[in-house]
């Protein structure tokens, strides 16, 4: 009797004094396995008599059934114990805000997401992409472009000029992407439907002005390109990308030594409120200057004015970013500044398209 009272405390103890499941575990094979000090005891009970069985018996098996009681309760608490740890360890403040995941996070520069929506507009009219380098010589950033050597014109660029090569030519920032234009005619046989964004340079700094800034243009040659076709694509074009169901434009008579004739486009719009909305109002806003491509820029390119002509375009990037996401101020785009980039920025994975929408 008093061995049975030794071991029941001494099992009891056991259970109490398990930190964890694991250990609980073993208390219990130690115990009530095959093997176990209860398990033994209760193997003697077959070669008992009769009478000391009577005895034993009950005592024996209230020892197991008072051990496996123990182990229940003990492995509930240690269960209960964990669950606990869990939920404090994984314990999530359900009043702070969601945590954007890592790809989520960045944000596309306002200029890269025009570029792409651009892009996503004009190669629905079948247009595709030309692109050239951004330090060009001078013949193909002036001369090739109609521009003659010392003539006044040059001078409204504003150019950087590079120091001279080992052959005396001096290189230029282009100040234009159309001598773009001009490579893209050399290298390819009309027709031509082409548009050419990228970065410009001119010596011009203030709050609509910095001294590199991005322009679009775009070239169309063919033999019947004309400026009835230049009008539509270019009133598409506004349409589309302001997110607009009309536009009224007026095409106002201009000068670019590179076409003839040459206008620059106003677009109807409202400044009610400091705000600029277009496709409703009585104000005008320039947007682009365009033009028919001028005879001497075709033969300068090895085509035939009397057989091809064409019309071209341009205007700025950076411009329209702001028109059209009302940004007041150029200067904060070439800042890096994280908190307008997260403010005025795009989501990556939000790619414009003419079907989702250019800005969804």
């Amino acid at each position: 009797m008093t061995d049975l009272n030794q071991l029941e405390t001494d099992l009891l103890s056991q259970v109490e004094a398990a930190g964890d499941e694991a250990a609980l575990e073993a208390v219990r094979l130690s115990a009530l396995g095959k093997k176990g000090s209860v398990s033994e005891l209760l193997k003697t009970l077959g070669a008992m008599t009769p009478e000391e069985r009577k005895e034993r018996g009950p005592l024996i098996n209230g020892l197991r059934d008072k051990v496996q009681s123990a182990l229940t309760v003990k492995k509930e608490t240690l269960a209960e114990a964990a669950l606990g740890a869990r939920l404090a360890a994984e314990r999530i403040d359900v009043t702070l805000l969601p945590q954007e995941a890592p790809e989520a996070r960045g944000r596309i520069h306002p200029i890269s997401q025009v570029i792409e929506e651009l892009t996503a507009i004009f190669a629905d009219m079948g247009f595709s992409v030309a692109e050239g380098p951004d330090i060009e010589t001078d013949y193909l950033n002036f001369t090739a472009l109609n521009f003659p050597v010392g003539h006044p014109a040059r001078e409204m660029h504003d150019t950087f000029f590079l120091a001279p090569d080992e052959k005396g030519e001096r290189k230029v920032l282009r100040t234009h992407t159309s001598p773009v234009q001009i490579r893209t005619m050399k290298s390819q046989k009309p027709p031509i439907r082409v548009i050419i964004p990228g970065r410009t340079y001119r010596h011009d700094s203030d709050q609509t002005h910095t001294p590199m800034f991005h322009q679009v243009e775009g070239l169309v040659i063919d033999k019947q390109a004309n400026i009835a076709h230049m009008k539509w694509i270019l009133e598409e074009f506004c349409k589309a990308f302001f997110e607009v169901d009309q536009v009224k434009m007026r095409f106002r008579p201009s000068f670019f030594p590179f076409t003839e004739p040459s206008a620059e486009v106003d677009i109807q719009c409202s400044r009610k409120g400091g705000e600029i909305r277009f496709g409703e109002g009585t104000d005008w806003l320039e947007i682009l200057g365009c033009g028919m491509v001028h005879p001497n820029v075709l033969r300068n390119c090895g085509l035939d004015p009397d057989e091809y002509q064409g019309f071209a375009w341009g205007m700025g990037i950076d411009r329209i970013a702001m028109l059209k996401y009302g940004m007041p101020d150029l200067r904060p785009f070439f800042e890096a500044d994280v908190r307008w980039l997260n403010h005025y920025g795009f989501r990556p994975l939000d790619i414009p398209s003419l079907v989702s929408g250019l800005t969804s």
